[in-house]
């Protein structure tokens, strides 16, 4: 026996015992037990009601290693497919549909597209609505799909319209409010060509020129008042076969002779007045007007 073991025998032997000592059991025991039982049996099974609650979302949302439903992640991007919707702004680069079907953007009351540039200002704005699509930009274009070149245009300065042919096909045909500049204005075949202005004035203006052509049928000129022809410098040339002044005033001769005031006159003569008015003057052996110019001083 080592001196160390002889040293504590001997002190455990010499310490008093008492006599009436009391024992403390050891742990929990009662109500304390049991409560801690009932926590840790509620602890269990909220565990268990979460790890059913995880699988039946994994479930539903169907999540996959790929994605999650219908949404898809791949190397190129974001894919989804069928209908989506989106509760919040939604930022993207680019969006393309299937090569097999049409991309819809779908809307309880409009579809905006903003552009916006570096600093975030907005630059461009297409708005789809109920009553009306509206675009704001500072140029608005629409392209052939085959060559690309522009079919209308239009900014703050002028609206071009770059198609082989314009086509108004409304009944009331088309209004301008202010000057048209055309090279060439031309109805369908079999069609008429109509220019009108119900209230006010039509006016063609041409520096080198204004050519109307009939080549298959007749040109009417028709007015209310007074038809005007004028030339400041050159001259107005009729040509053609027969012209005819209809409805001239007729001034009469007084004739001695009874034979010829009851002969039917058939010839006249056309006279001029001094302020350029035309009238007819039955014919005589010699000119007539003069006998017959009283009717320069009608109205």
């Amino acid at each position: 026996m080592t001196r160390e073991q002889y040293i504590l025998a001997t002190q455990q032997n010499n310490l008093p015992r008492a006599e009436n000592a009391q024992l403390y059991p050891v742990g929990i025991y009662g109500w304390r037990k049991r409560c801690l039982y009932f926590f840790v049996l509620l602890l269990l099974v909220t565990m268990i009601v979460n790890l059913a609650m995880t699988i039946w979302i994994l479930k539903v949302m169907n999540f996959t290693v790929d994605g999650m439903g219908n949404l898809r992640v791949t190397k190129k991007g974001i894919r989804l497919e069928g209908i989506s919707e989106f509760l919040l702004p939604l930022y993207v680069k680019e969006i393309h549909s299937r090569k097999d079907s049409p991309l819809v953007l779908q809307s309880d009351r409009n579809v905006t597209v903003n552009a916006r540039n570096h600093m975030g200002q907005l630059t461009g704005q297409l708005t789809v609505g109920a009553d009306a699509v509206e675009a704001q930009c500072k140029r608005f274009e629409v392209r052939a799909s085959e060559d690309g070149r522009v079919l209308f245009s239009a900014d703050e300065d002028e609206i071009t319209i770059g198609a082989e042919k314009l086509k108004v096909t409304g009944t009331e045909g088309a209004v301008f409010g202010h000057s048209v500049e055309t090279p060439h204005i031309r109805a369908e075949p079999s069609q008429d060509l109509r220019l009108e202005s119900p209230t006010r004035s039509l006016i063609m203006e041409a520096p080198r020129g204004v050519q109307v052509s009939a080549a298959a049928g007749d040109f009417k000129a028709t007015c209310r008042k007074e038809l005007h022809l004028q030339s400041t410098e050159g001259e107005i040339f009729l040509n053609a076969d027969t012209i005819r002044l209809g409805n001239l005033p007729t001034g009469s001769v007084s004739s001695s002779s009874p034979s010829s005031s009851n002969s039917r006159q058939t010839v006249y003569e056309l006279c001029v007045c001094p302020n350029g008015k035309l009238y007819l003057s039955p014919a005589g052996v010699g000119s007539t007007c003069q006998s017959s110019s009283n009717i320069c001083l009608w109205n």
